[in-house]
């Protein structure tokens, strides 16, 4: 396990690189594979930062991962989510614990809503006639960055979160 400032630093790692996914989302509308493999493979340092133990703290990390990835194809497959969204909120899993990830879809949610309004309304103002591509990039990020400033996961291990 390590020092609390290094929790703090993988934290704040990921805060820049979820402003980064807002960023390059609301620019080009699209998440890029190396910002997601970092989040992602940053994973293993930060359980081992927390504390959380290989059996059964990351192998159910792991699962709930591979499970939000699942549903999130599922999403990608019916064209309602796209591929970096996908990513990045598999990678997100690895991170953030289930209760809290539930809160992160929540928050995702009711800000995608905003965007989509927003959106919406710009596209109707313009009078265009394709369709509306939303960052919903910058909806995950916001709900992560609330996530992660709202919960103490730095002294919670992954299951302690299932509970």
């Amino acid at each position: 396990m390590a020092g609390i400032e290094f929790t703090y630093v993988l934290l704040g790692a990921l805060a820049i690189a979820l402003v980064v996914a807002a960023f390059t989302d609301l620019r080009s509308r699209q998440i890029g594979n190396r910002l997601n493999a970092g989040i992602a493979l940053a994973a293993p340092l930060w359980w081992w930062a927390s504390g959380v133990s290989l059996w059964p703290g990351v192998v159910w990390q792991v699962g709930f991962a591979a499970l939000v990835f699942a549903i999130c194809c599922v999403l990608f497959a019916i064209r309602q989510m796209g591929g970096g969204d996908v990513k990045l909120l598999t990678a997100l899993a690895l991170w953030i614990p289930p209760l809290p990830f539930l809160k992160l879809v929540v928050i995702m949610a009711i800000v995608g809503g905003v965007l989509t309004v927003l959106f919406g309304a710009a596209h109707i103002i313009r009078r265009r006639k394709d369709r509306i591509a939303i960052p919903y990039g910058v909806a995950i990020a916001i709900a992560a960055l609330w996530v992660l400033g709202t919960e103490p996961l730095g002294q919670m291990p992954a299951v302690s979160g299932m509970l």
